[in-house]
């Protein structure tokens, strides 16, 4: 389908003409007509099919429809990372680059005295990471009382990082005629209750099965001891000449750890995490869309949403203690009809994590073991510290956080 068959405004087509869209994904198929048509929704989708254009275009489309409220909040997003923020502001600004429109965006880690000084001069659409929002409104340097949509992006993602407080605060400062739109990989009982009270006669839709991965993504599992992990992964990159690679770790220190191996294998190679500035995780994503950066290894969090066109190779070097975590991470990979590959380096500790990640797949992951690194069968399980030195239990079984840190 034609992205020429939704009524979008002449200047909107031209945007997506050249930032290289053919085809409206089926996300976008489904979504754009209902959100132009004053619809709210709750849709659920397999990353990287295509989301953010699914709200961008037709949001842009709407705002163009009044001019009353010129220079105040008329739209805002709400995101679970400030890698997602950016990114989807990045969308909106590409989307809209040939319409009088100005999006800011809103996210800890920067100063708070430069965001207030760029509200101060006004913007249509706003996008936000929740906890940053709210010190804003505590501070009452963001007015948001003329928000005509309000889109909640990888809704599941903010409930997981206890947003959930915050995102009713935000809800009680909007107006309470608006149109809402909920995206997210899974319909939890707790989306749902959210869904329920922010919705009003919502049309749902579902692309995909929840907590599949994309079609286009071969997994494979590398049975290996724990000690020799990083000298598999460098001697795959290295031998199977891999251009670039995302690479998973499950803590802060275990991202710097590894990065600084890597660096010493001679791999260029940066890592984004947590205690990272802001402007260092920007600068090492950049480099890394760029090509300077071969490998970028990442935390769970720092790599929420993150966007990187034709990723060929992301690598679990630990397996996360969450099974939907895993199908998170490889949809960085194989997106928007894409091929690419997820590669799982597992230890005898981790094969309790791998039951679930493929009970939550309901399918087994094909298993190869690279010459030269099989696996000694006379190793035994050791518990995994989960980052603040407390164990999953034996055999790498996770148990789910009862509470997560909020970060903004």
């Amino acid at each position: 389908m034609s992205f020429n068959q939704f009524g979008l405004s002449a200047e909107l087509l031209r945007a997506v003409d050249e930032l290289g869209y053919a085809q409206a994904t089926p996300i976008q198929q489904q979504a754009i007509p209902l959100v132009l048509a004053n619809r709210d929704l709750l849709a659920g989708a397999q990353t990287g099919t295509g989301k953010t254009a699914a709200f961008a275009l037709p949001l842009l489309q709407r705002l163009q429809r009044g001019t009353e409220n010129r220079r105040r909040i008329r739209a805002l997003v709400l995101t679970p990372t400030r890698e997602l923020a950016a990114q989807v502001a990045d969308s909106v600004r590409d989307f809209g680059r040939y319409l009088p429109f100005r999006a800011s965006v809103i996210y800890g880690g920067v100063s708070i005295n430069t965001q207030v000084a760029k509200l101060k001069k006004g913007a249509d659409v706003v996008v936000a990471t929740p906890g940053r929002l709210l010190d804003h409104l505590q501070r009452r340097t963001i007015d948001l009382g003329a928000v005509e949509m309000l889109v909640l992006d990888e809704a599941d993602r903010m409930l997981d990082m206890g947003f959930i407080r915050d995102l009713r605060k935000i809800l009680a400062a909007l107006p309470r005629e608006r149109q809402n739109l909920l995206f997210s990989a899974t319909f939890s009982p707790e989306i749902r209750r959210l869904a329920a009270d922010l919705l009003n006669a919502p049309t749902e839709i579902r692309i995909g099965v929840n907590g599949r991965p994309a079609d286009g993504i071969r997994q494979v599992v590398y049975p290996v001891d724990r000690q020799r992990k990083r000298e598999l992964l460098s001697q795959q990159i290295a031998t199977q000449n891999w251009s670039r690679a995302l690479v998973f770790t499950r803590t802060k220190s275990g991202a710097n750890r590894l990065a600084t191996q890597l660096l010493a294998d001679g791999l260029k190679c940066a890592a984004i995490h947590g205690n990272k500035s802001q402007s260092a995780r920007l600068r090492a994503l950049d480099e890394f869309k760029s090509g300077n950066v071969r490998v970028l290894v990442a935390t769970d969090l720092a790599a929420r949403g993150l966007d990187i066109e034709r990723l060929p190779y992301v690598v679990n070097y630990e397996l996360p203690h969450v099974p939907e975590d895993y199908v998170h991470r490889i949809g960085r990979t194989a997106r928007a009809g894409e091929k690419g590959h997820a590669i799982s380096l597992v230890c005898v500790d981790e094969h309790g994590l791998l039951a679930d990640i493929e009970k939550l797949l309901q399918q087994r992951i094909r298993k190869e073991v690279v010459p030269g690194y099989a696996p000694d069968p006379r190793a035994r399980a050791e518990p995994i510290l989960n980052g603040r030195g407390r164990s999953t239990g034996g055999n790498g079984r996770r148990r789910r956080p009862a509470n997560r840190r909020r970060v903004a």
